[in-house]
């Protein structure tokens, strides 16, 4: 028997086959579209409505947070139950929910044995379509926000975070505030804040629910007839953000925390929206820059500098030009040397573009790896809840792996030289201003200002 050679890793097998399963559409008489994937495999349904005027871009810089903190109280009570009562009934069906609220939508799911599933569909109606909102419920959902917040405040990765989008955006854009709100908006809201919005945005016309699982389409049908008979009404959809940009050449910023051992650095601007028409290209261009382990800046930063115990660069897609970070960690000592060094990386990636290896290795990764993000139910309904929130075709996760794997160098290059400008980028540190500002000006990176 020949040994196995250990200097050299296993080639990857062929890329196994993979069936995303189909969509089945109907549309209810109240306006409410519906997404249904049959899923027998396991005896499991998930459920999720999809609010897309219920995302933190429906509300004005005034009144930021309150997408968010109403969708956290409907799990507190509805006209029929009380809070107690909901979670009494929730827990006998042996129900998983989850309410989430983002830029682009307010997403309330389920999921539950099959046996059980048009139970757990008929309380997540509930939540949805007749929330109380308690006083005590709203009171509680207030103190834990701004806890949040003010926690957000003092956690320095959480504070990068806040403070580089509120500078890679101009004045009043929406991503350039925190989907959680601000501690000043967030104290105002009241009960009758809360209900106003869920009575605006809580309505089936420019909503959806997608229903994934052990579930024939004809009995989804018959029962969401008579779970959702009567609702009706149209939530006002705002158009996406034009994203535009704080600055139109490069910058840094300092988020002082004097005593600070350590910076927190956050490199961007505003990108792209999800529908970008070269999204393929694009993603597989940012994995081989940051988007994995063996990144070119993880490489570069971690493994050949020992600056950071990682580091990484992302797109933030959504309906509008969501922000493009490099974000990682360093000491203070270092601040000044791994923003040169990441911002040389990306020069050097942006001129010469990536190597067919990179290309083919990082592809063939993202393409083997897309089977497991739709492993459950859950997630399914989830890619599914994708499609509408972006107004993306019905075959656009089915072509996913094939549009990936057909990526080549030059559309990578191309992708990612249209996307990130390096004469544009914002550098943001959050550290010790008097330690890293000697260093950061002597990068010659554009005027350096100093923040509290």
């Amino acid at each position: 028997m020949t040994a196995p050679d250990r200097t050299r890793p296993p080639a990857p097998g062929p890329i196994r086959p993979f069936d995303v399963p189909p969509i089945v559409r109907r549309r209810l008489a109240g306006a409410l579209p519906v997404q249904i994937v049959p899923m027998p495999r396991l005896p499991v349904v998930s459920a999720a409505f999809v609010l897309r005027g219920a995302g933190e871009t429906a509300v004005s810089p005034e009144q930021a947070g309150l997408a968010s903190l109403t969708s956290a109280a409907i799990e507190g009570g509805t006209r029929r139950r009380s809070g107690t009562a909901l979670a009494e009934a929730l827990e006998a069906v042996g129900a998983d929910v989850s309410v989430r609220t983002g830029w682009d939508s307010t997403m309330a799911s389920i999921s539950c044995l099959t046996d059980r599933w048009a139970e757990g569909l008929d309380l997540l109606a509930e939540m949805v379509l007749a929330p109380s909102f308690p006083d005590a419920e709203v009171d509680r959902v207030r103190e834990q926000a701004l806890a949040g917040i003010q926690q957000r405040a003092k956690d320095p990765a959480a504070l990068a975070a806040d403070r580089s989008v509120g500078l890679f955006y101009a004045e009043g854009e929406p991503y350039g505030r925190g989907v959680q709100g601000t501690e000043a908006t967030v104290q105002s809201f009241e009960r009758a804040d809360l209900a106003r919005f869920a009575e605006r945005a809580y309505r089936p016309e420019g909503s959806g629910l997608v229903v994934v699982g052990d579930v024939s389409p004809d009995e989804v049908l018959r029962v969401l007839e008579g779970l959702l008979a009567g609702w009706a009404g149209a939530a006002p959809v705002p158009d996406a953000p034009e994203g535009h940009a704080r600055f139109g050449h490069r910058s840094v910023h300092v988020i002082h925390r004097p005593g600070a051992v350590q910076s927190e650095l956050r490199l961007g601007h505003p990108g792209v929206p999800r529908t970008v028409a070269d999204y393929p290209a694009l993603v597989v261009a940012n994995a081989v820059l940051g988007g994995t382990f063996g990144s070119r800046l993880n490489m570069n930063l971690r493994e050949a500098k020992g600056y950071t115990y990682g580091v990484r660069s992302s797109f933030a897609f959504r309906r509008g030009p969501g922000p493009f970070t490099v974000s990682t960690a360093v000491d203070t000592d270092v601040t000044a040397d791994a923003i040169g060094e990441a911002l040389g990386e990306i020069d050097r990636y942006l001129a010469n573009g990536p190597t067919p290896d990179e290309v083919r290795t990082t592809r063939d990764y993202i393409a083997g790896v897309f089977p497991l993000r739709l492993e459950t139910t859950g997630r399914v309904a989830g890619r599914v809840a994708e499609l509408m929130i972006y107004g993306l075709s019905d075959d656009a996760w089915v072509r996913y792996r094939d549009d990936i794997r057909s990526v080549e160098v030059e559309a990578a290059h191309r992708a990612i030289r249209a996307h990130v400008s390096p004469d544009r980028i914002t550098a943001v540190v959050v550290g010790d201003a008097e330690a890293v500002t000697p260093g950061l000006e002597a990068l010659d990176l554009g005027p350096v200002t100093v923040h509290e």
